[in-house]
């Protein structure tokens, strides 16, 4: 890239997180335990965040554009399509507020995002690319940062490097004022790994983690009905982590590997109670499995290979077997992601795209969704 340019172009079109479209939420609180006056100054927030995208993230600051079933992020060196930041002060003490950050509430806390699906037929110019919303509250015991960000640019991992890089550039401008120059901690990332190398023709596998299905014609039977189900926040207490921690010490997986069977078995479990007559069905679980140490891919790239791991089993078997039992069968579908499973599965993700893209210009089919 050339961040001298008039205008930059820096293709999404390839980046497989440029596929599933979303925006991420993060919301960070910060308690102000001595008073503080001036705690997170909104000016200063602002000022500090035009900085960093406009001198070291440019394509932050720059537009989605979609073109010849191309889709790129296009940037200026003398325009810039700078952060949207809102505020709210609220009339709460310190434990309400933290109780909304506790559950969540993404409709108090955080910047309201666009449908985040970047369209050929009617796209929208000025879609941001990221987000800031800062609650501060009447009493000046805390502030919510809640940020949200367009997953093409960045995943987790360089979601908190752009966080250090800001904290340490506000911090900079609160004790030193104006500066001409200044270094980051962390390099900006935002190429996406190569994983070409990956790629053995000769060897081929299945994919039944990316199925697509038309919405208007799913099964239902799966589903035990709106009446019956209840929406509700998982909650682990710092006692059932650590009880959680050492079972999976014990039987040789991952926190999150466990962590899938609780959830994995409750499901199931909770289904076939309410309906009896699934438990020979299908059940399909899937787990997003962060490559960057397996592929041997470095931190300073925008997105990690990230690819989905599955695991077949029927409802019944899930709902029956031990929870350890059922981390062992998460533990064996994480471990079949190497290298050249996720090469496959990126080829094969291009391929589906791009045949949607085929169909959609040839007007063949409606809208499928990944199931």
């Amino acid at each position: 890239m050339t961040a001298d340019a008039p205008e930059t172009r820096f293709s999404i079109s390839n980046n497989p997180s440029y596929l599933y479209q979303a925006y991420f939420s993060y919301i960070l609180e910060y308690k102000n335990g001595t008073q503080a006056d001036g705690f997170f100054d909104l000016e200063l927030l602002k000022k500090s965040l035009n900085i960093l995208v406009r001198k070291h993230y440019k394509p932050v600051a720059g537009w989605f554009q979609a073109r010849n079933n191309s889709i790129d992020v296009v940037y200026y060196s003398d325009k810039f399509n700078d952060p949207p930041v809102t505020t709210q002060t609220l009339d709460m003490d310190y434990d309400t507020l933290s109780r909304h950050v506790h559950d969540c509430n993404v409709e108090l806390l955080v910047p309201a995002a666009p449908s985040a699906a970047i369209t050929f037929e009617d796209p929208d110019p000025n879609i941001p690319m990221i987000m800031l919303k800062v609650t501060y509250l009447e009493s000046n015991e805390a502030v919510v940062l809640g940020v949200t960000y367009h997953h093409s640019l960045m995943d987790g991992t360089a979601f908190w490097m752009f966080m250090a890089n800001w904290s340490a550039l506000c911090k900079h401008l609160h004790e030193h004022g104006e500066i001409a120059e200044f270094d980051i901690p962390h390099p900006p990332t935002f190429e996406f790994p190569d994983i070409s190398h990956f790629y053995n023709p000769s060897k081929t596998f299945e994919h039944p983690e990316y199925i697509l299905v038309n919405p208007n014609q799913f099964s239902k039977r799966l589903q035990p009905g709106p009446e019956k189900i209840v929406e509700k926040i998982l909650e682990i207490s710092v006692e059932q982590q650590q009880a959680l921690r050492q079972q999976a010490r014990d039987i040789g997986v991952s926190f999150t590997e466990i962590l899938c069977a609780v959830l994995w078995k409750g499901v199931n479990s909770l289904r076939l109670e309410l309906n009896p007559e699934i438990g020979s069905e299908s059940s399909l679980y899937t787990c997003t499995v962060n490559s960057r140490t397996r592929a041997g891919v470095s931190n300073n790239v925008c997105a990690s290979p990230v690819t989905i791991a599955s695991r077949e089993q029927t409802v019944a078997e899930i709902a029956a077997l031990e929870v350890c039992d059922i981390a062992q069968l998460a533990h064996k579908a994480i471990g079949k992601c190497t290298g050249e499973y996720l090469s496959s599965s990126y080829r094969y993700l291009h391929q589906q795209f791009k045949q949607e893209q085929d169909d959609r210009c040839n007007g063949r089919i409606g809208k499928k969704v990944m199931c």
